[in-house]
C-alpha cells in the first residue's frame, strides 16, 4: 500500500497530457501553496532565489507542456549569446548581422510549429499538389517568449538596454513562471532591473495581488467557463442548428467569454508576480469602455499591442514618419500581421485586416470631424456603443473555424430572427444570461470604485485576507466545469 502511494505521488509530479498544469486547475492552488511556502526559504539571498525561481518556473512549464519546455531554454540560450555579441561589437555589418541572426532563428522556430502546415496548404491550393501536413503541437507559449526574446535583442542592438552577464538571470527573466504561456508580454526593461533587488514583499504587494489573483479566478472559472461551456461553445461549433437570436447573443456571450478568460489569466499571473515581489505591468483596462477603435487597442491587451506599436509598427515600418498614405498603409500592415500572430488561418488575418481598416477610419473620422463634434457624455456612449459592436463584429471571424461559419452565423442574425422563440431562449439560458449580466457590469463599474475596493483589500488583517480568497476559491469551485476548460490564448 505504501508503494502504491508513493507511485501515486512519483506520477502526479510527471507531466500528465490530460491534466496539465494550467492556474485555473484544481492542483495548482496546492502547487502554488506549495511554492510559495518553499520560496520563502530560498528568499534570503538573491541568487538562492533566482535558481529557485527559475528551476520552478521551468518545472511549472514541464507539467504544463512536457519536454517543450527545451524550446524556451533553447531560445535564451541563443539570445542570450547573441545580445552579448551584439553589446560588445562596434556598429557596422558584423553587429546587423548578429541581430539578423537572432531575428531570423526566433522566427524560424516560431513559424516551424506554428505556420508549416498553413503555408503547406497554400502551396497545394496553388499547385493543386498533395504534400502531406506535418500536424507538428504548437509548444505552449511560444508566441509569447519569442517577443520577449526579439524585444530583449532589438533593444540591446538599440543601446535601451544593457545584455544581462549571468544565464540565468536570463533564462530566469524568459522563464517566469506567472507570464509564460500567455504572457503579458513583458520587456526587458521593465524587468531586469527587478532580478538584483533585496527580496521584499510590501503590504502594498500583498493586497494587489489577492485582489488581481480573485478577480482573475471570478473571471476564468465563474464567468467565462460558465458562459463558455453552456452556451457560446454550442452555438459556434453549430451556428446553422439555431436562430438568430441564439447567435448574436453567443455573439456577445463570447466577447464576455474572451475578455474575461484573457484577462482573468492576466490579473492572476501579475497578482502572484506580486505575491513573490515583482511587478508586471497591467494588460487590459476595461477594454469595452473605449470609445473608438484606437482607444481599445490602448486598453486590450495592452503589452502585444505596445509591442506592435514600438517594433512593428514604428521601428521597421516607420510609424507615421513617412506621410499620411504610408501610416495608413503602416497601420494595415501592423494588424493584419498583429493578426496572424494568433494563429496560422485566414480567420485571424481577415480580423487583423478589419481591425487594421478601422484604425485607419478612425484616423480619417477625427481628422474631418475632430474640430467641430463635442466630447460630453452623449457622444462618448455613442462612440461606446458603435466600438463594441464592432468589435463584437469582427470576433465571430476570431472565433469561428471557416469563413463558412463566420458567414452562416452572420446571415442567421440578419436574416433568421424568430420572434416567437425569444421566451423560451431565454428560458432555457436563464443562468447563463444572469451571468453574462453580471460579467458586463462588472466590466463597466467605474475605474474610481475598483481602485477604492482595492485600498480596502490593502487594508484589511492578514487573516481577513485569507478567509476572502478561501471563500472565493469556494464560489468558484461551484461553478467549475466537469471538463476542464484550456485558456483560449493557450492556443496561440
Amino acid at each position: 500500500m505504501q508503494d502504491f502511494d508513493f507511485k501515486r505521488l512519483f506520477e502526479s509530479l510527471l507531466y500528465n497530457e490530460k491534466y496539465p498544469l494550467m492556474f485555473n486547475s484544481g492542483f495548482f492552488l496546492f502547487f502554488f501553496c506549495l511554492f510559495l511556502m518553499t520560496y520563502f526559504l530560498f528568499s534570503k539571498t538573491n541568487k538562492a532565489r533566482i535558481y529557485f525561481l527559475t528551476f520552478f518556473s521551468l518545472y511549472f512549464f514541464y507539467k504544463a507542456c512536457n519536454w517543450y519546455v527545451g524550446f524556451i531554454i533553447l531560445a535564451a540560450i541563443i539570445d542570450f549569446k547573441l545580445s552579448n555579441y551584439i553589446y560588445i561589437l562596434p556598429v557596422g555589418f558584423k553587429r546587423k548581422l548578429m541581430l539578423w541572426t537572432s531575428i531570423f532563428l526566433n522566427l524560424l522556430l516560431l513559424f516551424t510549429f506554428k505556420y508549416t502546415d498553413f503555408f503547406i496548404g497554400i502551396m497545394n491550393d496553388v499547385s493543386h499538389s498533395n504534400i502531406n501536413f506535418f500536424k507538428l503541437a504548437l509548444p505552449v507559449g511560444i508566441s509569447f517568449y519569442t517577443f520577449e526574446n526579439l524585444s530583449y535583442t532589438l533593444d540591446v542592438y538599440d543601446n535601451k538596454v544593457k545584455p544581462l552577464n549571468k544565464f540565468i538571470d536570463y533564462l530566469f527573466f524568459l522563464s517566469f513562471f506567472p507570464k509564460l504561456m500567455m504572457g503579458p508580454i513583458v520587456r526587458a526593461k521593465d524587468f531586469l532591473p527587478q532580478i538584483q533587488k533585496k527580496p521584499f514583499v510590501t503590504k502594498q504587494q500583498v493586497g494587489e495581488g489577492l485582489y488581481l489573483i480573485t478577480a482573475g479566478v471570478i473571471k476564468k472559472v465563474i464567468i467565462s467557463d460558465y458562459i463558455n461551456a453552456n452556451f457560446v461553445r454550442v452555438i459556434f461549433d453549430n451556428p446553422g442548428m439555431h436562430t438568430g437570436i441564439e447567435c448574436l447573443m453567443a455573439v456577445y456571450g463570447y466577447a464576455m467569454v474572451i475578455y474575461c478568460d484573457f484577462s482573468g489569466y492576466s490579473d492572476m499571473a501579475i497578482g502572484m508576480a506580486k505575491w513573490i515581489g515583482f511587478e508586471i505591468n497591467v494588460n487590459f483596462l476595461s477594454p469595452y469602455q473605449s470609445g473608438s477603435i484606437t482607444e481599445f487597442w490602448k486598453r486590450w491587451h495592452i503589452s502585444l499591442s505596445s509591442w506592435l506599436k514600438d517594433y512593428l509598427y514604428i521601428r521597421w515600418l516607420g510609424g507615421n514618419r513617412k506621410g499620411k498614405i504610408r501610416t495608413k498603409i503602416n497601420l494595415i500592415i501592423t494588424m493584419l500581421l498583429g493578426g496572424f500572430w494568433h494563429g496560422a488561418s485566414w480567420n485571424f488575418i481577415f480580423w487583423g485586416g478589419l481591425h487594421g481598416t478601422a484604425l485607419v477610419v478612425d484616423k480619417i473620422w477625427n481628422n474631418i470631424t475632430g474640430k467641430f463634434i463635442p466630447k460630453n457624455w452623449v457622444v462618448r456612449i455613442i462612440g461606446v456603443l458603435i466600438t463594441f459592436h464592432f468589435v463584437c463584429f469582427c470576433w465571430i471571424f476570431f472565433r469561428s473555424t471557416t469563413f463558412a461559419n463566420s458567414w452562416l452565423l452572420i446571415d442567421k442574425i440578419v436574416n433568421q430572427f424568430k420572434p416567437y422563440s425569444y421566451q423560451e431562449f431565454f428560458n432555457n439560458y436563464f443562468s447563463v444570461f444572469v451571468i453574462l449580466g453580471i460579467g458586463f457590469f462588472l466590466h463597466f463599474i467605474p475605474s474610481q470604485i475598483e481602485e477604492w475596493y482595492k485600498r480596502f483589500l490593502v487594508q484589511t488583517p492578514l487573516v481577513v485576507k485569507i478567509l476572502y480568497l478561501f471563500i472565493c476559491i469556494f464560489i468558484a469551485i461551484q461553478f467549475k466545469q466537469a471538463d476542464a476548460i484550456k485558456p483560449i490564448y493557450l492556443q496561440f
